[in-house]
């Protein structure tokens, strides 16, 4: 078992699941990048191994069982845990995240964003946490976003009055649950629970012309967290060390 810290990051060939791989492997992290696809994975890995970063690539649909089953014997065989994990993979849907519609939503919608955003999530860290239990300080880092906030999406004036996708906020709503009461488990092992919102970002799901924060801002968060001191927080809502109202 190594005794350096070893990560695992959905989603983690592109976008912010990327640049939170290569910020984590600068400070001496193992990163593991997970895609859809094996080549992507291996592609994006290797971008990295030549920044001196160690890097692997491994393929994680995670929404497939025997994918899941796969990465954790994978981390397992070649590492014997754990140290953090990062749900970072999210769809959108088909549509745009800047369409508000509520009764409009049709249930192929709810099923294709929910299975994504919240089941694959909740399914993964069953999966992979014997792994992170054997970490002598384990973090886990759920990516959400400040349109899962009920307290937000309630104040009379809104900031985000016009992001109101029920699929996509309730499904961030639902992991934000999941973070609460997950931290509520772990934290007798010390293993901390939180729920990332990374910012408005310029990637391809925010907007790359709207968004007001780059990717490497974008990222900070999530590598804040995963990063974390045996003194710092758990079953949190936090955006760049600010904690957000559920």
């Amino acid at each position: 078992m190594t005794n350096q810290r070893v990560a695992l990051i959905t989603g983690g060939n592109r976008g912010i699941g990327f640049e939170t791989a290569k910020q984590l492997g600068e400070q001496d992290v193992i990163v593991i990048l997970a895609a859809r696809k094996l080549a992507d994975a291996i592609d994006t890995a290797e971008r990295l191994t030549g920044d001196g970063i160690d890097a692997r690539g491994i393929q994680l649909d995670v929404t497939s069982d025997p994918d899941r089953r796969a990465a954790a014997d994978y981390l397992s065989t070649t590492f014997g845990k754990l140290d953090i994990l990062i749900n970072n993979a999210v769809v959108a849907p088909k549509e745009t995240l800047f369409v508000s519609k509520t009764t409009e939503t049709t249930q192929e919608e709810f099923d294709f964003i929910y299975r994504t955003n919240f089941f694959s999530i909740v399914h993964l860290t069953r999966e992979l946490l014997p792994l992170i239990k054997k970490s002598p300080a384990g973090r886990i880092v759920n990516l959400s976003s400040i349109l899962g906030s009920l307290a937000v999406h309630a104040q009379p004036d809104s900031p985000i009055a016009g992001f109101r996708v029920l699929s996509y906020n309730s499904a961030k709503a639902a992991l934000n649950m999941f973070t609460i009461q997950l931290a509520a488990d772990l934290a007798p092992m010390g293993i901390k629970v939180n729920s990332a919102h990374p910012g408005w970002v310029q990637t391809e799901l925010g907007g790359n012309e709207q968004a007001p924060m780059t990717i490497a801002d974008g990222a900070k968060t999530s590598v804040a967290l995963a990063l974390l001191a045996a003194n710092g927080p758990t079953g949190k809502f936090i955006h760049l060390g600010q904690e957000i109202p559920w």
